[in-house]
Parts: structure tokens; C-alpha cells; sequence
């Protein structure tokens, strides 16, 4: 029985048209590929565009160009070439053969064969292409088939995929924690067999698929079996247990927040912020990933309100379900979540008003009373107003004996 792709929004987007006349679609010069079929027919959002076409590299160029388009050669020695429509970017790659590959690298031919081009790529669900202007979709290695049973399998020898791009190893479970009902077994066996390859891999690669995996619908779960498995042991020795991150989830679903890579990457980790700096290092997160990491494994609580002040809402809602039991979590956001966060109704000019010398004296005064307006809750008016005069009286006294 012939498949097409159903109608979707992203089928109709500004200069696609175009772009597909422009590369003979209708003659079979290009074909929708990869990602963009498969979520079309599960019938999810679809955000990236990718194109496979039999056009080399220049021509695709020229073509695009004459089109009225503009190219971008992104990736010329990979035949890719981004076509920039008005609705946003289009990845356009020339059908491609392998001729040798070291893990982490690959040297390509380009060809005009397509089921040469799918026997590269890694997954079956990921080998579907699509015509498109008749919408029939192309299917060389029973990727329609896992994808009806959600079924996410290597094409041909998995261990020779894995040989090809270790990467695969995180990618296979980070597609079946989005798509798999059940793992493959012959590529769970093939992953954890070559689980030592991810060594070889830029620390970067992996921090990217990781973290791409700890947001899909199943990471608890199939964190839990790479954990079994041994996967994670050669770069991540340190994450040994998925209970906490099952926790994560369970907050972020009952408080209706998305789930979030580095809530739950700290959730793998130990309570130990010096070490969660060690793994942010090693993984080369941002300075603003580490930090945020870093204060969501240290294992202080406060009020709900202090914890928001200090860390701000994300931050709060990290450390919240990380370390505060599951009742107890769920209660204080209800206290903060749509708290207006206040800011300390005073500043370092007011202090210098009132007779503090700028510098040193000013912070340690200004540090002081925030304390206490922050161990009191927060309060205003007169009482705000009682906790900034003792906070003054007591820095000038302390100058005038000093």
C-alpha cells in the first residue's frame, strides 16, 4: 500500500514551492528527507526542513539562486547548501555514498542513487523520503513499518553504524526515549558492546545529544537502562542512578513546567557542586549552563519565597525538586509560581545619604538589611522601613567605635 505525507502547515511555507521547481522535484531531482517526513506522519510539529537531491553541490546553488533565492554553502564539502526563504532556512544535501568514516568523521561521495543515499543515514525511521509534489513517500528499509510500531532500528549491521559514527550510540536512545515503545534489541546489545567508543567523541557532541535526550517523553526510563548497561561509564562515570531524574519529572509535570536539560542532568549527578563544575567543564556547557547546574545540586532549602529571590523561579523550581520531598515541592511552588518576585527596595546611594562611606561599608550594610528583609519575608512599609534604620544605626555605630 503506497503512503503519502499528510497535509501540513509546514507544506505551504513561503518560497518552498519555489525551491522544490527550482531542483526538478517533479522530475524526481529532490525529495523531502529525514526528520520532516517522519513527524509528519506521526503527525507531529515539524520545525527543521531538510531536501535530498540528485543536483551537485554548484548546481544546487545556481538553481537556488535563479530561483530568486538565496544559497549559503554551509557545508560544500558535505554537499550541503542552506536556501534561505522567507519564512526561514532550508537544508539542501546531495545525495551522498560513504567512502570511509573513523567514528567520528566521514568522507563522502556524492551520487544520484537514493537508496545509496538512505543506506547511509542511521535509523529507518530516518531513511523516508517524500515526494514533493505527489507527497508519496519512499521507503528502502521498513522505516514505515517501526515507525507504526514506534520501533527505532539501525538499517543493516548496527555494529558497523556504530563503527561509522559513535555517535549513534546517543542517538539511538535519544530517538527512543522521543519515539521508541519498546528499545531494539539488537541495538541496545550493539550500543552497550561499543559503549567504549563514546570516549573517542568531542566532549561537545556528547553534551549535545545528552542533553537533547534528558527533555524527550521516556529520558527517566531509558536513562535507567543506559545506566544498566554501562553506557554512560566511559565519559559519565558519575551518573549511577535515574531515580532522581523519574522525580524531576514527575514535578515538572505536575507543576505544568517543560522539561528542562540541565534540571535534569543535576538530577543525575551527586550533591556536590564542586563536581557538578567538574562535569559542566567536561562537557563544555556554557558559563550560564554551569552555573545554573551548579546551584541546582547544592542541597540547601529555604523558604519557597527565599529560594525564588535568590535563585530566581527556575532556579527555585530546580532546587525544589531536587532536594525538597515530593508534597513539599509541589506546595511551595504553589507558594512562588506566580509570585512577582520583588527587588530590595534600597540602594547604595540611600546608604550614602544617610552618612555610610562608599565602598566596603555600603555593601556589608546593604547585605545585612536584605538578610534580614529576606528572613522576615519580604516585608514593606514601616517594617521595611524599622529594618533599614537598625541596619544603618548599627554600620555608623560600628564606624564611630572603630
Amino acid at each position: 500500500m503506497s503512503v503519502v505525507l499528510p497535509p501540513a502547515a509546514w507544506r505551504d511555507r513561503a518560497g518552498l514551492a519555489a525551491l522544490c521547481a527550482a531542483l526538478d522535484a517533479g522530475a524526481d531531482g529532490a525529495r523531502f528527507v529525514g526528520g520532516v517526513v517522519r513527524d509528519t506522519l506521526l503527525g507531529l510539529p515539524v520545525h527543521d526542513i531538510d531536501i535530498a537531491t540528485r543536483f551537485g553541490p554548484q548546481a544546487v546553488i545556481e538553481r537556488v539562486r535563479a530561483a530568486g533565492l538565496k544559497a549559503v554553502p554551509t557545508g560544500l564539502a558535505h554537499g550541503t547548501i542552506t536556501a534561505v526563504l522567507p519564512d526561514g532556512p532550508v537544508e539542501v544535501t546531495t545525495l551522498r555514498r560513504d567512502v570511509s568514516t573513523d567514528g567520528r568523521h566521514a568522507e563522502v561521495a556524492f551520487t544520484d542513487d537514493w537508496r545509496e543515499d538512505a543506506a547511509r543515514r542511521d535509523f529507518t525511521i530516518n531513511a523516508l523520503y517524500a515526494d514533493p509534489s505527489s507527497g508519496a513517500v519512499h521507503d528502502y528499509f521498513g522505516g514505515l513499518d517501526d515507525l507504526a510500531v514506534r520501533r527505532v532500528r539501525f538499517i543493516g549491521d548496527p555494529l558497523q553504524r556504530i563503527a561509522e559514527d559513535h555517535l549513534r550510540i546517543l542517538r539511538f536512545f535519544r530517538f527512543s526515549a522521543r519515539f521508541g515503545a519498546a528499545i531494539d534489541p539488537g541495538g541496545l546489545a550493539a550500543c552497550t558492546a561499543r559503549a567504549n567508543d563514546l570516549m573517542a567523541l568531542s566532549r561537545e557532541r556528547v553534551a549535545d545529544e545528552l542533553l537533547k535526550l534528558l527533555v524527550a517523553a521516556a529520558a527517566p526510563e531509558t536513562v535507567a537502562l543506559m545506566i544498566a548497561h554501562g553506557i554512560f561509564r566511559p565519559v559519565l562515570p558519575e551518573i549511577i542512578s535515574a531515580d532522581r531524574l523519574a522525580r524531576v519529572a514527575t514535578f515538572e509535570r505536575a507543576v505544568g513546567l517543560p522539561p528542562h536539560a540541565i534540571r535534569r542532568l543535576a538530577a543525575l549527578l551527586p550533591d556536590d557542586p564542586a563536581l557538578a563544575d567538574t562535569i559542566g567543564a567536561r562537557l563544555k556547557l556554557s558559563n550560564a549552563q554551569r552555573k545554573r547546574l551548579i546551584a541546582a545540586v547544592e542541597p540547601v532549602l529555604a523558604t519557597p519565597r527565599a529560594l525564588a529571590y535568590q535563585l530566581g523561579l527556575e532556579g527555585a523550581a530546580d532546587r525544589l525538586a531536587l532536594h525538597a520531598a515530593a508534597d513539599e515541592a509541589l506546595s511551595s511552588w504553589r507558594i512562588i509560581a506566580d509570585w512577582p518576585v520583588p527587588r530590595l527596595p534600597l540602594s547604595g546611594g540611600e546608604l550614602v545619604a544617610r552618612g555610610l562611606r562608599k565602598g566596603p561599608d555600603v555593601a556589608r550594610t546593604l547585605r545585612a538589611i536584605e538578610a534580614r528583609w529576606v528572613a522576615e519575608d519580604f516585608p514593606g512599609g514601616d517594617r521595611f522601613a524599622a529594618i533599614r534604620d537598625e541596619g544603618v544605626a548599627q554600620a555608623l555605630a560600628a564606624l564611630n567605635s572603630a
